[in-house]
């Protein structure tokens, strides 16, 4: 079986490494083009190119998929099918329709559910007591086709986006494995999705991160665990907007947003239901750091 495998970020790159250890005809790789990063904007390759270049994998970057281009590339190597991982791209029906065994994704949650660029950080987002990932054949429609197979996971309680991503990746990739060799011997299962069903996950955005007081205590916790690794909720004191990484409960309350004191914790700062302590955050210009010992040292800012 010839596999042509589309993606970009780590959790498709731990995919990626799962096929080539097990074996798999990978014929190429398509991914994002090279972008800058970082302060000193140096061009960047994506892991997944990291990933192929280490196993002397060929690679694509097309900029765009419906110029007809990508499409000659794709057809000349003639996959039996195409894989895509978190690729970032909506695939055209010329392109769906070259490999004869069909296009799959592999998708962070459980269909229909979370439809969408970002499933896992809605996830922790809104509280979801329960996610995983699925395996589905690719329609025009964006993650609307039938569902091959699923694996289902808890959400911890503390759980991050960026801790979520490292446990689903190497199921994704496990349940990669299943999909195609259920699909090479003809047992691979097709199960509509229902419409009716169906939530989405859009982009998440940094006008995402200020946190609003007037929220309960379990909603901003979980948006400040849903925004990390990025973009990181934020929250403004003293008129300096700090990054902040970790919350726990509070004892006190007062009007939503006030400040209700520095402790041994951190900063506790009153919202809808009682209060939040601010443990971990970072300043301006500074290190992520343990926020009692930074208001320590900075006490006007509060």
């Amino acid at each position: 079986m010839k596999v042509l495998f589309m993606g970009t970020p780590d959790f498709a790159a731990v995919s990626l490494e799962k096929l080539i250890s097990s074996g798999y005809d990978v014929c190429g790789v398509f991914t994002q083009p090279d972008k800058p990063k970082s302060r000193g904007m140096k061009m960047d390759c994506s892991p997944v190119k990291k990933a192929a270049l280490a196993a002397g994998l060929p690679v694509w970057q097309p900029v765009k998929l419906r110029d007809g281009t990508a499409l000659e590339v794709i057809r000349s190597l003639a996959p039996d099918v195409i894989v895509v991982v978190a690729y970032g791209r909506i695939l055209p029906r010329d392109i769906l329709d070259v490999p004869r065994l069909g296009c799959i994704n592999i998708h962070g949650s459980l269909l229909p559910k979370y439809r969408g660029s970002a499933p896992i950080q809605w996830a922790v987002l809104n509280g979801e007591k329960t996610t995983g990932v699925c395996s589905m054949y690719m329609a025009e429609e964006m993650d609307a086709g039938d569902v091959i197979f699923t694996a289902e996971t808890s959400v911890g309680p503390e759980e991050t986006s960026g801790e979520l991503f490292d446990r689903l990746a190497p199921m994704g990739a496990e349940l990669l494995v299943k999909t195609l060799r259920a699909i090479e011997s003809g047992t691979a299962p097709r199960t509509p999705q229902d419409p009716a069903q169906a939530t989405f996950a859009p982009m998440i955005t940094k006008q995402m991160c200020p946190i609003d007081w007037n929220r309960t205590s379990e909603e901003i916790g979980c948006q400040v665990r849903g925004l990390l690794p990025w973009p990181v909720a934020t929250a403004a004191f003293g008129g300096t907007v700090f990054k902040v990484f970790e919350v726990c409960p509070g004892t006190k309350s007062g009007a939503p947003g006030t400040v209700l004191g520095c402790t041994q914790d951190g900063l506790e700062v009153a919202c809808a239901d009682g209060s939040l302590v601010i443990t971990q955050l970072q300043a301006p210009g500074g290190r992520r750091m343990r926020a009692a010992d930074y208001f320590r040292g900075h006490p006007l800012c509060i």
